[in-house]
């Protein structure tokens, strides 16, 4: 009896397959981003996306088991673009801290009324607790980026002892709740808009606990 054994070598795809591959995930989440945008998550779809994105809805799963993994990546790619601008806007250790805050308050605040329908979905429009976790992640960025300044603003006398942590967390919570309102009505009005971020920054500034000079 004559025995035949049948090499099975392992499947490996090609770079070119690997490639398009890439190719479409990325189109995938760029359309999610697109709708985000347009119409928040309430209007993102998994069916919504895929048309966006010119796949068919069942590679949107191939790539994504839910709406919930899907938008989780679209959060976290757009929510460490807002942080990076965010921190941005802090740099310079040569300026004092509430100067730094203020620009990074007012970017903040200018970005998302620029994109109100987008930024309401980053900030406050009701998700599923995949995405939620990824915005909670990024509220803590934010926290960190405000306590790093407001630590070099106590080391160069600027402020006052303080608990850096907290006082930052208290600021992102309230650029968050001060705009989640604006959002939700899309404010159009350029004065309006304008009063709110001079508005947001004075309080903002105005609750870094600075340190007074004592009378001689």
């Amino acid at each position: 009896m004559i025995h035949f054994f049948v090499t099975i070598m392992p499947y490996r795809p090609t770079e070119r397959t690997e490639a398009r591959r890439a190719e479409t995930r990325e189109r995938i989440v760029s359309a999610a981003l697109d709708q985000l945008a347009e119409g928040g998550y309430a209007s993102a779809s998994v069916q919504a996306v895929a048309r966006r994105a010119g796949v068919a809805t069942g590679s949107v799963y191939r790539y994504f088991p839910s709406k919930s993994e899907l938008f989780a990546e679209v959060f976290k790619r757009a929510s460490a673009r807002e942080l990076e601008i965010f921190a941005d806007a802090t740099a310079g250790d040569e300026r004092p801290a509430a100067e730094r805050i203020a620009a990074s308050v007012e970017a903040f605040a200018r970005r998302a009324l620029t994109a109100p329908v987008r930024a309401y979905a980053l900030i406050a429009e009701p998700v599923d607790p995949r995405v939620e976790a990824e915005r909670l992640t990024f509220r803590r960025g934010y926290r960190d980026v405000l306590a790093g300044v407001l630590r070099d603003g106590v080391e160069s006398g600027e402020l006052a002892a303080h608990d850096t942590e907290t006082v930052a967390a208290a600021l992102v919570g309230a650029i968050g709740e001060s705009l989640v309102g604006p959002l939700a009505r899309s404010p159009r009005e350029a004065d309006r808009r304008e009063a709110l971020v001079a508005g947001l920054v004075t309080f903002c500034t105005s609750a870094i606990p600075m340190e007074r000079s004592v009378p001689v």
